[in-house]
């Protein structure tokens, strides 16, 4: 039987968590595998090893493991792979399969674009959009805001379009938001790219709130994991729709 373990990254928020927990309720019914299981790679129960396991007792005859996360950086190249090693070593018998990260790709930008329409109607030449990205040292993360920064610029036709990030890389959440609110000539529409809450957006609420306190016009959107074309890309790779890695993880 055909296995698939979906892993989150895990948060100390609760809602967070339930709103992880909630999505892929919602993926499920769209895949067409009999042993499915949510875990986290840290912070929240259950974890990657239990996750497995489940499966493995279930009577999983191949595992597909699905990473919700939205870019390729060191959880994905180091962490999960690292995780997985010694369980593919005690089931040698269970070939295992990773499925990519979402990447940069045209559903995603679509479902961005539409967030921000939908929190800023309408949408105007003059408005300017902050992308606020989690943050990596991984060159190739960079890389992606900029293609994102681009497709999200094209479908609104807002040419201010910048990206901050909330670690790891500059500039920082705090100084975009202060340089575009203070540059911007029309109302600034901030987009969290993350896939659910937590103690990262509760940051990015907090400070959007500040601004608009002081008499700037910030609109904040939804996150990502609220919009059904992300849940159509999970359940996607889940279903082998989209490329999965045929290789044995090692």
């Amino acid at each position: 039987m055909k296995a698939v373990l979906y892993i989150c990254h895990g948060t100390r928020s609760k809602k967070g968590a339930a709103e992880a927990t909630l999505f892929i309720r919602s993926v499920m019914k769209k895949v067409d595998a009999p042993i499915q299981k949510l875990c986290f790679l840290e912070l929240t129960e259950p974890d990657i090893e239990t996750g497995f396991e489940y499966c493995v007792h279930e009577g999983a005859a191949e595992i597909v493991i699905v990473p919700l996360f939205l870019l390729a950086a060191g959880h994905i190249k180091q962490d999960i792979p690292e995780a997985v090693a010694p369980l593919i070593k005690k089931y040698p018998a269970i070939p295992v399969r990773m499925a990519d990260p979402f990447g940069v790709q045209d559903s995603i930008l679509d479902a961005i674009a539409e967030l921000a329409a939908n929190e800023a109607q309408p949408i105007s030449s003059t408005d300017s959009l902050l992308i606020v990205g989690r943050g990596s040292s991984d060159p190739s993360i960079l890389k992606s805001f900029d293609s994102i920064k681009g497709g999200i610029s094209r479908r609104l036709g807002i040419r201010n379009v910048q990206v901050c990030y909330l670690a790891a890389a500059a500039p920082s959440f705090r100084a975009g938001l202060d340089s575009i609110c203070n540059e911007a000539s029309g109302r600034v529409i901030v987009i969290p790219y993350l896939l659910f809450s937590g103690l990262l957006l509760s940051e990015v609420v907090r400070e959007v709130n500040k601004k608009i306190k002081a008499g700037f016009s910030v609109n904040l959107t939804d996150t990502l994991g609220k919009h059904v074309a992300i849940q159509n890309l999970v359940a996607e790779k889940a279903n082998g729709e989209v490329n999965v890695n045929a290789a044995v993880i090692h």
